[in-house]
């Protein structure tokens, strides 16, 4: 079955599915910076102290059954809209999947380590994604696996990191 529709031009693309583009002669920027700022107000932190990096290299989470329980819609609700963000935001990926694993029964511990990502976003809402045009790229994807995670009852955890690279350089987070 063949359908013939017309198409017109309406432009530079600029928003698409809430991803900021930006376009000029020799890059693309994708970003999601009024979103985060959105985020930011949203939880009433665009005020906080930040944060240089989304989570302490030696804060290893766990399930904290000692900890204090919090609700789950809030927790769950502020999973949701980091995933959102880590469409555009490669740099909080690993710190965000962590606390996802315990959207089920959070605890305090948890809440803290999901405000540190807030705390980071305070200091960093203007970095993005950079392409530069008219380069071959080559698609790599990077595997961990971390076997130590029994504890969680879990037997495997796995990040799969995906970035695009350009001639052995590796444009991820720019700040524009």
């Amino acid at each position: 079955m063949l359908m013939i529709f017309e198409m017109s031009m309406m432009g530079e693309l600029k928003f698409f599915l809430g991803l900021q583009i930006k376009q000029d002669n020799k890059s693309i920027y994708i970003h999601q910076q009024n979103y985060t700022k959105e985020l930011l107000k949203k939880f009433k932190m665009e005020d906080a102290k930040l944060m240089k990096t989304p989570m302490h290299a030696s804060n290893l989470l766990s399930k904290d059954e000692s900890g204090k329980p919090i609700g789950e819609t809030i927790y769950r609700g502020m999973i949701g809209t980091f995933l959102y963000l880590t469409l555009s935001r490669p740099d909080i990926m690993h710190s965000i999947c962590l606390c996802v694993r315990f959207q089920f029964d959070p605890r305090e511990s948890h809440l803290k380590a999901i405000k540190r990502n807030l705390r980071y976003l305070v200091g960093t809402t203007n970095q993005c994604l950079f392409y530069k045009k008219n380069q071959d790229f080559m698609l790599v994807g990077y595997l961990l696996a971390d076997q130590g995670v029994a504890q969680f009852s879990i037997c495997l955890c796995i990040l799969i990191l995906v970035l695009i690279r350009y001639n052995d350089t590796i444009n991820c987070c720019y700040q524009f």
